[in-house]
């Protein structure tokens, strides 16, 4: 009899052990399946965000098919476009890496990068360059992946970030928290409409910042984590009404800088 009971106990006991590994079976199966559909509803809501905003994707997570720029500096890990410098690679000149399949006038455009340390230094001054143009000097001729125009910076810097600089052309053309209209005699009229460090306090260099550049006629800004750097309205008649887009490594100490998420919209 007591065998008996016991026997009971045991298969009581064992019924209660299989039937809660069961429960915690379907429990973690429907939180998995529920993380999954939730990772892809995510994924679908990016997806249809972009295609309902206009912006599409000109850089594949891949590789660098659609830009051209020097191999030695220029690749991709991890779906992150890296730009790197080093006492073996260094450049003379600075460089880019050019987008190769058009040549927008008026867009938004969008990004995330950031630096990140080599041989123990965060170090680097980059860019995004729009509205330029390639071109080559007969006294460096080998030297082809060249390009000037409008840029807006960023860099490893307090000031440089966020400022509006015209490559190899006529220089500064609006510091971080600055409104510049360039009237058509080229005469600027200067506006201060937030303090520079102020904005510089939204800016991390070694981590993702958001930046973001609008073109649409006589009208260029930038934005580095939804904070309006600055504003130019040029007038002049000089800036290029269109041109090429790139990202630049600029001559100095080593550097690596990352991006990723590169996004076109056309206004026109």
């Amino acid at each position: 009899m007591e065998e008996n009971m016991i026997s009971m106990q045991s298969g009581t006991s064992l019924s209660k052990k299989l039937l809660t590994v069961l429960i915690l079976g379907l429990v973690m199966g429907c939180a998995q399946e529920g993380q999954e559909a939730e990772q892809a509803d995510s994924e679908t809501a990016a997806v249809q965000e972009n295609a309902e905003s206009g912006f599409k994707s000109i850089f594949n997570g891949e590789n660098l098919d659609g830009w051209e720029g020097d191999p030695r500096l220029w690749s991709v890990e991890e779906g992150v476009i890296v730009g790197e410098t080093s006492e073996e690679n260094n450049i003379e000149e600075n460089t880019f890496l050019i987008w190769e399949e058009g040549e927008p006038a008026n867009f938004e455009a969008r990004f995330e990068y950031r630096f990140v340390e080599t041989g123990g230094e965060l170090s680097g001054n980059s860019g995004f360059q729009y509205r330029s143009e390639r071109f080559t000097t007969e006294d460096k001729p080998d030297l082809k992946y060249r390009v000037r125009g409008n840029q807006g910076d960023f860099a490893v810097s307090d000031w440089i970030p966020g400022l509006h600089y015209e490559e190899k052309k006529r220089g500064i053309l609006a510091r971080r928290g600055q409104r510049v209209v360039i009237d058509s005699e080229g005469e600027k009229e200067e506006e201060r409409f937030a303090e520079e460090a102020e904005l510089g306090k939204y800016i991390v260099h070694d981590e993702w910042n958001k930046y973001h550049v609008y073109a649409n006629g006589d009208t260029m800004r930038a934005s580095i984590n939804n904070q309006l750097m600055h504003e130019v309205i040029d007038h002049s008649g000089e800036n290029l009404e269109k041109g090429v887009l790139a990202f630049q490594l600029h001559v100095g100490p080593p550097m690596r800088v990352e991006i990723r998420n590169v996004e076109l919209k056309l206004l026109d």
